[in-house]
């Protein structure tokens, strides 16, 4: 099964070495992991993926929370949420199979971000699968991969908010629609109208 965790935590040194190596001793490997800025000052956004049973998805949720650093934690697996994942992949083209490219770039919906004599870069966004299309036919045709560079992949729950963001949208502290923070899964999907 695999388990997307989102977590927030403190920007400080060795924070991600503390996430390996709690991922090292519970012996899982890492699919996926991308860190970046959060809309929280002093804060980054961790999104993790990696594939676990159920009981051990509780289990590395505890352990991820309880690390120093570490302010708050949500598996969403199984969740309704979008995820999404960038590609930068550097073709070889020539001046005959340049417009090849172009008409697929096109197709798939990505685009042109470099262009040289000899390569040109394509930047594309969108779900796992799509990137991998794109790669496929890549390779099926005569244009030549020279390197890609993918990011991990980047979820957020859809529809569900934390205090912060409704904060952050002008809500009140009062309001009905505000969520606790450190809520769980299945307490959020408990109150949620069907």
């Amino acid at each position: 099964m695999l388990h997307t965790f989102v977590a927030y935590v403190e920007d400080k040194p060795g924070v991600l070495t503390r996430v390996a190596s709690l991922f090292r001793r519970l012996n899982i490997n890492i699919i996926s992991l991308t860190v970046g800025r959060s809309e929280r000052n002093g804060l980054s956004r961790l999104t993790l993926v990696c594939e676990a049973s159920a009981e051990a998805g509780d289990r590395i949720r505890a352990s991820l929370f309880k690390l120093e650093n570490v302010l708050d934690v949500d598996d969403i697996a199984g969740a309704p949420a979008v995820t999404r994942e960038l590609a930068l992949i550097k073709v070889a083209a020539t001046r005959h199979t340049r417009s090849a490219i172009f008409e697929l770039v096109e197709v798939f919906r990505a685009r042109i971000v470099d262009l040289t004599a000899e390569s040109l870069m394509i930047e594309m966004t969108g779900v796992e699968s799509k990137i991998e299309g794109l790669i496929q036919v890549l390779n099926e045709s005569d244009s030549r991969i020279l390197e890609i560079c993918r990011s991990g992949k980047m979820t957020m729950r859809r529809g569900h908010h934390t205090s912060g963001v409704l904060r952050a949208m002008g809500a009140g502290e009062n309001d009905d629609a505000v969520t606790d923070e450190s809520r769980t899964v299945e307490e959020a999907a408990a109150i949620e109208p069907e």
